[in-house]
């Protein structure tokens, strides 16, 4: 299945649990039910967020954002996994590849820039409460439509410049065309395309971790100059599911592209058995916890739920 001249590929063969049939059927259970739970809990949600009024401010907005985007994220890629486990055809066509690429990447780099937004807004909440609905009312918009055309215009970047390049091998190891398993394969230098990495990854998603970090030092600040128990109470309850949120999404993508590389990773293709249960940790079990941690400690989500569930049983 692998080329060593360079050669016109059509299609590409994806490794992932290829070796492993039993394992592809355990997976295949797993990730259908975490793919049910995703769209029943990110679905609510959203839903929720549009016919209940009490939610339609910027922070549920941006909540709404982000639950249409992990839909769209694992969509991109949870059906093609799970088809890939049911067949023992494990190829994907080129074209195919590259819109894998473009949309993972799209949808990665969007969640990471909306997080920094989320933070931002979570800011202006607790540390200028008054001018708080003016300030994001005219904001939240703009701030949600900009985080989505920085993740399209970063991975068209990105993917257009790895299309490009010749490839000498075919079989990609990963269970999807991620965009530095697909570079492995040229047969040139890449050293271009890690530099555009290394500053879209600069940009996109060091940034926004800039400027969670500093939303939440001054946030923290704010809370300890407040007297009352309570009034601190309420207010780290607000951002604590968002602050739990960032430390599991980011905390998984430092770990899987900003780890130390040991030598024997370094000059060979394979993916050990970590990196593996960590890409499927970022891409399917972030989205899928994420409503759970905003509903927990929610109140407004929790009655929300309770009315909509109401409605849909007044409706029967």
């Amino acid at each position: 299945m692998e080329w060593n001249n360079q050669t016109i590929l059509k299609e590409l063969f994806l490794k992932g649990l290829s070796g492993y049939p039993k394992l592809e059927l355990l997976f295949f259970v797993l990730f259908v039910t975490m793919y049910v739970v995703i769209l029943l809990g990110n679905g609510t949600l959203i839903t929720i967020s549009i016919l209940d009024s009490r939610l339609h401010t910027p922070m549920y907005f941006f909540l709404g954002n982000l639950s249409f985007l992990d839909i769209c994220f694992t969509t991109s890629s949870i059906p093609f996994i799970l088809g890939s486990f049911l067949s023992e055809k494990k190829t994907i066509s080129f074209l195919g590849c590259a819109m894998q690429m473009f949309l993972g990447l799209a949808m990665g780099t969007t969640e990471c820039v909306l997080l920094g937004m989320m933070a931002f807004d979570r800011y202006v909440a607790i540390c200028y409460p008054l001018r708080y609905p003016i300030i994001m009312s005219k904001d939240s918009v703009s701030m949600a439509a900009g985080s989505w055309l920085a993740g399209v215009v970063n991975s068209a970047v990105q993917t257009a410049g790895v299309v490009q390049l010749p490839l000498c091998r075919n079989v990609v190891n990963h269970f999807l065309c991620e965009i530095l398993a697909v570079m492995k394969l040229a047969c040139v230098d890449i050293a271009g395309n890690m530099f555009i990495t290394l500053v879209a990854t600069t940009l996109l998603i060091l940034t926004p971790l800039l400027l969670i970090m500093i939303s939440y030092t001054l946030i923290i600040a704010s809370i300890l100059k407040v007297q009352f128990s309570e009034g601190r109470s309420k207010a780290f309850s607000t951002c604590s599911a968002h602050l739990t949120v960032v430390v599991i999404f980011y905390g998984t993508i430092l770990f899987m592209y900003m780890k130390p590389k040991s030598k024997h990773t370094l000059n060979s293709d394979d993916m050990d058995a970590t990196d593996e249960l960590i890409s499927i940790f970022y891409g399917v079990m972030t989205p899928m916890i994420n409503p759970m941690i905003y509903s927990l400690r929610n109140k407004d989500v929790k009655e929300a739920v309770k009315h909509l569930w109401r409605r849909i049983i007044f409706m029967k």
